[in-house]
């Protein structure tokens, strides 16, 4: 009986082993990894294209252009500074540097704008009056300086030759509204010297720009006003 229940107990084992699998075991997938974030300096191309436009106006505004070539910047800052600067802004913002992308932004938008009321009075496009040309260049002026004032004070964390920029650029607009409400050339010019010292100043962040895109150190821009 024994042998009976052994050879039983034998079966039931049997019966319960699972067979082992044939062939190679089958490897599990490897994740996939993210792809790589792209790089880049959009300012590459923001600060030659700033810089251009504001050594124009700043021209004209010190009288270097005469009366009668007051225009002169007009088409360096239509086709290189607003168009480059919103080509820029689309770079930035696609490497997901909002700040980056707000300051281009925001001049690119100054400078079209500037050539449209520019232009626009010159050719009497807008149903501007002669009576209404100086306020409605007072009106261009006052919105600037407010718009450009709030990026100042929103920029403060950049290096501090950007937030220079800045603010010479509202000291420049501060300048001319005074101008255009004194009718004064003097303070005009004196406005043209602000933009030419902001111009500078892109300037020489673009070359810490181009020294770091070719493999060099970057210039010392300064530090944040504010951490």
């Amino acid at each position: 009986m024994s042998e009976v229940g052994d050879r039983q107990g034998m079966r039931t084992e049997v019966e319960y082993e699972v067979p082992a699998p044939r062939g190679p075991a089958l490897a599990e997938p490897e994740p996939e990894l993210p792809p790589e974030a792209p790089v880049g300096d959009p300012l590459i191309i923001g600060l030659p294209a700033f810089v251009v436009g504001s050594i124009a106006l700043g021209l004209v505004q010190i009288n270097f252009a005469p009366i009668a070539a007051a225009g002169a910047a007009i088409p360096i800052i239509l086709t290189a500074t607003a168009l480059f600067l919103f080509v820029s802004t689309i770079w930035a913002a696609r490497l997901a540097q909002n700040a980056v992308a707000a300051v281009l932004g925001v001049f690119g938008m100054f400078w079209l704008s500037y050539v449209a009321v520019v232009v626009g009075l010159g050719h009497a496009w807008w149903a501007v009056l002669p009576t209404g040309v100086a306020r409605t260049v007072e009106v261009f002026l006052i919105s600037w300086i407010v718009v450009l004032g709030l990026l100042a004070v929103g920029t403060l964390r950049l290096p501090s030759a950007y937030s220079a920029i800045i603010v010479l650029a509202v000291v420049a607009l501060v300048l001319l509204l005074i101008a255009t409400i004194q009718a004064s050339t003097g303070l005009t010019k004196t406005a043209g010297w602000f933009v030419l010292i902001f111009a500078a100043i892109g300037a020489y962040a673009w070359v810490s720009s181009l020294q770091t895109a070719t493999g060099g150190k970057a210039l010392p821009l300064g530090r944040p006003l504010m951490k």
